[in-house]
């Protein structure tokens, strides 16, 4: 068994055979972590970096356990611009929490145990979650008519209203015994407790082991309320589980629906743009407008669809993955209806499914015009390098009739220059006849010049040829 490590009682014969310490994790009691990283050296290779915070992640925000009569109050705040030392410094004004620090808040999860209730802090991505978990007033269990729960909160409202940022979802959930064989009976003293509204209803698992009721209405005092009566057999880990998906069921809900006011605002710019390119396209079909002031309008609009993008790509994005995990949680509940009420399920899906589908309609319409925008770009590009190739195929006509040009008259040049050598040489000849008469020779200089013409009017000729022989191979290259 050496090279094996144990857990609970075979702990002590591992840290005897080995020497190594363990510390107690309150996450997984039952697997102990090693206070130095050569615990694995032991038995495996070096560990990744990231292993154990990937490994822990799973176990970074457990479910709370609930005991029933008990009421959640919650509230999610958007946290753009918010940092971990302002939520830090806000939790620190707690009783008892003044030895606080930021770095209790590194893994986006914390849980304070405060005297009879208990504080539960998470930061996400885009929002931070609080929840204060307490018991329930003898005032507001079920069959009381719309009870007031502002004078029962464990917190005060002064530190509720300072939560840093600004409210996203804010609800006050109940959790009450109840008999669920009598089901009109507990419904109607439900909607009694809601105020008389309308409600939806659902009875929650596969055996039915709870119900949650609730109007979804926002209250004057800014909150929700949701009722989930459960038998008296209710466990306080199920409870906590039935208790974080309602919650997270609604804050996802909402937090998807922050890309419709997005969708609704570049419908119109969107509508703007795609005459836009209708127009640039019938003048680039008709050939009714400049390509510089085709390119200028085809620029603009561009930079326009294209800062559009950039702005809301994400939130479009995250509408996506946050309706992804409504219908998740909506799974999870494994709904059942009651007579007579609409379920959760059912509420989410008619009226959530409407706007999601506005905001993919809205996204699909900016990625497609993204995509027509850079079609026509690409056919104005061709009409400007097709323009351009003829542009430049009359320039090198011009060229070659100038060059042809350049080379009669170069011919003729030649030939004046054949003549002017020719003649300076045949006077160099005539002085030279002259020079040679001078000293006694019996020649006419005349005479010899005139009967050299034609030999140095040849040999000039010649050495013209030959000069454009050795020259012919450079112009060819």
């Amino acid at each position: 068994m050496r090279g094996w490590l144990w857990v609970d009682n075979q702990q002590v014969f591992y840290r005897k055979l080995h020497g190594v310490s363990f510390t107690h994790n309150p996450i997984m009691s039952t697997s102990p972590t090693p206070s130095s990283t050569r615990t694995t050296a032991v038995l495996l290779p070096p560990d990744d970096l990231q292993r154990r915070a990937l490994h822990n992640e799973v176990h970074a925000r457990p479910t709370a356990r609930i005991r029933l009569p008990a009421l959640v109050v919650y509230v999610a705040v958007l946290n753009e611009g918010i940092s971990r030392e302002q939520e830090c410094e806000h939790l620190r004004r707690l009783p008892g929490q003044l030895a606080l620090t930021t770095d209790s808040l590194a893994v986006n999860f914390l849980r304070l145990r405060l005297d009879g209730y208990t504080v539960k802090w998470e930061r996400h991505t885009e929002f931070t979650r609080y929840s204060i978990v307490q018991p329930l007033p003898n005032s507001a269990v079920l069959g009381a008519s719309n009870p007031d729960l502002i004078p029962a909160l464990a917190v005060t409202s002064e530190w509720l209203r300072e939560i840093p940022g600004r409210t996203i979802s804010a609800i006050m959930l109940t959790m009450v015994y109840g008999d669920l064989d009598a089901q009109d009976e507990t419904l109607t003293r439900a909607k009694v407790w809601l105020g008389d509204t309308p409600v939806l209803a659902s009875v929650l698992g596969q055996n039915g082991h709870s119900w949650a009721v609730s109007d979804f209405l926002l209250r004057p005092d800014g909150f929700e309320r949701m009722l989930v009566v459960a038998p008296s057999d209710m466990s306080a880990t199920r409870a906590g589980r039935v208790s974080q998906r309602l919650l997270e069921l609604e804050t996802y809900r909402l937090m998807a629906l922050r890309g419709l006011p997005v969708a609704k605002h570049l419908g119109p710019m969107l509508t703007h743009s795609e005459l836009a390119l209708a127009d640039i396209m019938a003048s680039l079909e008709n050939k009714a407008a400049a390509d510089q002031e085709l390119l200028d309008s085809l620029v603009s609009l561009a930079a326009r669809v294209e800062r559009a993008t950039a702005e809301h790509v994400y939130r479009f994005a995250a509408t996506r993955a946050y309706e992804g995990l409504v219908a998740q949680r909506i799974l999870e509940l494994r709904e059942k209806a009651i007579p007579g009420t609409q379920t959760i399920g059912d509420f989410m899906q008619r009226r959530l499914s409407p706007a999601i589908a506005t905001v993919a309609a809205t996204a699909q319409r900016l990625a497609s015009l993204s995509e027509r925008v850079a079609r026509t770009s690409a056919l104005l590009r061709t009409r400007v390098d097709i323009a351009t190739e003829v542009q430049n195929q009359q320039l090198l006509e011009k060229l070659t009739r100038g060059q042809e040009m350049q080379l009669r008259l170069q011919a003729t040049v030649e030939g004046l220059s054949i003549a002017a050598i020719s003649y300076y040489v045949v006077s160099l000849l005539l002085y030279g006849g002259k020079a040679l008469k001078a000293i006694g020779l019996p020649i006419n200089p005349e005479m010899v010049a005139g009967a050299m013409i034609p030999l140095v009017l040849w040999a000039s000729w010649a050495t013209i040829r030959r000069i454009h022989k050795k020259l012919r191979p450079l112009q060819e290259h």
